[in-house]
């Protein structure tokens, strides 16, 4: 059996946690919706999430697209703030120790920067995972002090450590936030476009329904929902230092 070819361009999960949402949408509205199409009666929209759902956590990996994606929200929402304090952090004790290039090289390698901080300032989200981890890991007493008597504003490292723990809390791993890695068969690819044409579908008629609506319209179109819950590099410029 062949492999078909994806009918949208971006990578799976994000176009299933999409459609999740769409759908989420459109289960809020269906009062109005069904009175506009009668194909949409329950349990259309219902069925449709369930079959989305079950195909993230089938073959993605992931239990649940509503947790994945509040999980892609939590990163989303700290992103941007994240990347500038880190920057902040990184510039401070690359001065503050420049002095002792051996100390300061042995301090930016312990909290993530030497591996991880060109790849989040690029809008790689794993990066950023990675990197905030990390400082928060090994960020002890003991060297938070020595940043501290340097002149880092102690707020500024408390603020970054509490990412990580946002991220925790959200569960977001370097496994889980993308699913895991597995082989996506024609099978299931065959189901993503299915589901991926069912969602087109109801956005483009929804999004006429909705069209003296913007609100309730954006809610319907693909790109801007995507684009709301997928933080791409395009989302998030790089920052210089």
């Amino acid at each position: 059996m062949a492999t078909p070819q994806r009918n949208y361009n971006t990578k799976d999960v994000d176009m299933l946690v999409t459609a999740s949402t769409i759908l989420e949408s459109a289960i809020t509205n269906k009062a109005f919706l069904q009175t506009k199409r009668s194909t949409w009666a329950d349990p259309f929209f219902d069925d449709l999430k369930a079959k989305t759902d079950n195909a993230v956590q089938t073959h993605l990996g992931v239990d649940s697209a509503k947790d994945l994606r509040q999980a892609t929200q939590a990163l989303t929402g700290i992103q941007k703030q994240a990347i500038k304090d880190l920057a902040e952090v990184k510039v401070q004790i690359s001065e503050d120790f420049k002095s002792n290039k051996t100390e300061r090289d042995e301090i930016l390698k312990q909290l993530g920067f030497t591996t991880y901080h060109k790849d989040a300032q690029k809008g790689d989200q794993e990066g950023l995972i990675n990197l905030l981890f990390q400082f928060k890991t090994n960020l002890t007493p003991a060297l938070k002090n020595k940043i501290i008597n340097k002149g880092t504003a102690q707020i500024l490292l408390d603020t970054i450590t509490g990412y990580a723990d946002t991220l925790k809390n959200a569960d977001v791993t370097q496994e889980s936030y993308k699913g895991t890695k597995k082989t996506i068969t024609a099978a299931a690819l065959k189901e993503f476009n299915e589901i991926y044409d069912n969602i087109i579908s109801i956005c483009k008629i929804a999004g006429k329904f909705y069209k003296d609506q913007p609100a309730l319209k954006d809610q319907f179109s693909y790109s801007k929902v995507a684009k709301t819950l997928n933080a791409q590099s395009k989302a998030t410029p790089p920052q210089t230092v």
